[in-house]
C-alpha cells in the first residue's frame, strides 16, 4: 500500500444528525449542542454515533499578561 491509500484509524464518534431525511447533515458532539437546529435545513437534530478519524484539537496558548503594576 502506498501512503495515499493509507486509511485512518476510525473510532466510534458522537454525532448530532438531522432528522430529515433528505438532509445529510450532521455534527460532531463537541461542535455541537443538545437542541441545536439543523445547520443546513434548520430541523431538529438527534444523537447517533459514526465512525470518524479522531480530531486534534489545538490548543491555543494565551500570551502572558504583563502585570501593569511592575
Amino acid at each position: 500500500m502506498s501512503e495515499e491509500e493509507v486509511k485512518p484509524d476510525l473510532i466510534p464518534t458522537k454525532i448530532y444528525k438531522c432528522k430529515n431525511p433528505e438532509c445529510k447533515a450532521w455534527v460532531r458532539e463537541e461542535f455541537g449542542s443538545e437542541g441545536q437546529p439543523c445547520p443546513m435545513c434548520k430541523g431538529p437534530m438527534m444523537r447517533s454515533i459514526r465512525h470518524l478519524p479522531k480530531v486534534q484539537n489545538k490548543i491555543k496558548r494565551q500570551p502572558k499578561k504583563k502585570d501593569p503594576w511592575a
